[in-house]
């Protein structure tokens, strides 16, 4: 275990001064913290669409459609799904554009290329998730599962991947949020059409460009969602600081925006991703009381790893002692292992923040 000394995650410094394209980008923005985001959006609409479209093209020589996708599965799901996955998580929760009808083209348009249907994550992220705060309502809960084990998590992936939609649907159903379950039925409708459409014109293209993204894309999510939640307390499984985990000084803080502070994230979802590093410091005290798992130089699929080999002692080692709770690495180790039991499900628990509901 390590104790907190300092932050090197992404804050927001306004630059001295702004290009003429900046200023013009600035005027479509609803926030200029969100800048990146733009160049983000240029950068994968001028690469990945146009190489996904050629391989549609029927002329390509056999040698060179390998090529292009082989390069197009690379930056799809190496380059780029991490850094616009959570753009997009990110842009759900806060508008990005000033027009409306501007904000359809990051869910629309580029989230297909990426495997996720039309305003699914939406609905399952916003309406869902963080309304029940993987508790016994939230259908990709992780607290029935033991969070440490290989066989525990593809039993959760499957389950997920073959019924999420359906389950997600009868969520939204029973709620009468009837909205949100168009949003659902339609989002994942057409893009099954879509892709159905499209094996027509080129069967080997669509597998490359639309349906391994997918499938990648699901597994992703909840290999994620599986870190994000794996460490949960028995006493207090709603309480924000006890039921997620928060990454620090990693890159992947870096490449996609911040997203290790999960923690900070449940407690106000509306945070901007360049505000969680001074939230944890101005909350320690917090985080020290609630004993809140906190890794530094770890990301989720490092720890995703070292739990499903069961290398608590690593993980022990990236613990960030606040407030020195801990005397040793043992005891934290004792700690983790107590938060990936199975949390029996409580029918009357309600979701709570500490400083805030989700």
């Amino acid at each position: 275990m390590i104790p907190f000394t300092t932050q090197t995650d992404p804050e927001f410094v306004r630059p001295a001064r702004y290009s003429a394209l900046d200023k013009f980008f600035l005027g479509l923005i609803r926030d200029e913290r969100d800048l990146p985001f733009v160049y983000k959006t240029l950068q994968v609409t001028f690469t990945l669409i146009p190489l996904g479209v050629a391989l549609y093209l029927p002329f390509v020589p056999n040698w060179l459609w390998w090529i292009m996708a082989l390069v197009y599965l690379f930056i799809n799901n190496i380059t780029y799904k991490g850094p616009f996955g959570l753009m997009l998580h990110c842009t759900t929760h806060r508008p990005f554009f000033k027009q409306q009808w501007m904000n359809h083209y990051l869910p629309w348009v580029l989230a297909p290329f990426f495997g996720q249907s039309p305003e699914t994550y939406h609905a399952h992220h916003i309406g869902m998730h963080h309304a029940e705060n993987n508790l016994e309502p939230d259908e990709s809960s992780t607290m029935p599962y033991q969070r440490d084990s290989g066989k525990a998590f593809l039993h959760y992936f499957f389950t997920f991947f073959f019924t999420g939609i359906y389950t997600l649907a009868a969520y939204f159903f029973h709620r009468k949020r009837d909205r949100l379950l168009y949003r659902v039925v339609r989002g994942e409708l057409l893009f099954i059409l879509f892709c159905a459409a499209l094996c027509f014109v080129n069967w080997q293209a669509t597998l490359v460009v639309f349906i391994l993204p997918f499938a990648i894309f699901r597994l992703v999510a909840m290999a994620g969602n599986w870190v994000q939640h794996a460490f949960v307390s028995q006493e207090d499984p709603g309480n924000h600081f006890q039921n997620s985990v928060t990454c620090i000084n990693v890159k992947f803080n870096h490449k996609c925006w911040n997203d290790g502070y999960h923690i900070s994230h449940h407690i106000d979802p509306s945070m901007h991703w360049t505000d969680h590093p001074r939230y944890f410091r101005e909350h320690l005290d917090d985080f020290a009381r609630e004993r809140a798992v906190v890794f530094d130089g770890l990301n989720y699929l490092d720890i995703f790893g070292l739990l499903l080999r069961d290398r608590y002692d690593v993980l022990a080692k990236h613990f960030v002692n606040v407030g020195n709770v801990y005397k040793n690495d043992e005891e934290v180790i004792a700690f983790l292992r107590s938060r990936t039991a199975p949390v029996p499900f409580v029918p009357d628990t309600k979701a709570h923040g500490v400083l805030g509901a989700a």
